[in-house]
């Protein structure tokens, strides 16, 4: 979880980028200050280095992007290799009907 002083540090950079300024520690803590929150003096150094190669607007738009979505109707290689009546046994059995298309002894 977030503490205060990374908020506040992360606020300010919404705030500078939104106003399409340039984050730097001076400006972080001019924020800071202007919100009366008491920070620990670290956290907006650390974060103007932090965001200084890092295009805000970029990083915005791809939160929660893992990577490219599997394709759809994909059927794993083992599958494809079978007969139809495999694929409906392993169908059966993974339900927990297998026992239906069994011999009983």
């Amino acid at each position: 979880m977030a503490s205060i002083s990374q908020l506040a540090c992360i606020s300010s950079d919404l705030i500078l980028h939104n106003d399409e300024v340039t984050v730097t520690e001076d400006k972080i803590n001019a924020l800071i200050k202007a919100g009366g929150v008491n920070v620990e003096p670290f956290w907006p150094s650390l974060f103007a280095k932090a965001l200084a190669s890092v295009n805000t607007g970029s990083l915005i738009c791809n939160v929660g992007a893992g990577g490219p979505a599997p394709v759809a109707g994909a059927a794993p290689a083992e599958e494809e290799s079978g007969s139809k009546e495999r694929r409906i046994r392993r169908s059966d059995d993974d339900m927990g009907f297998g026992f239906l298309t069994k011999p009983l002894l």
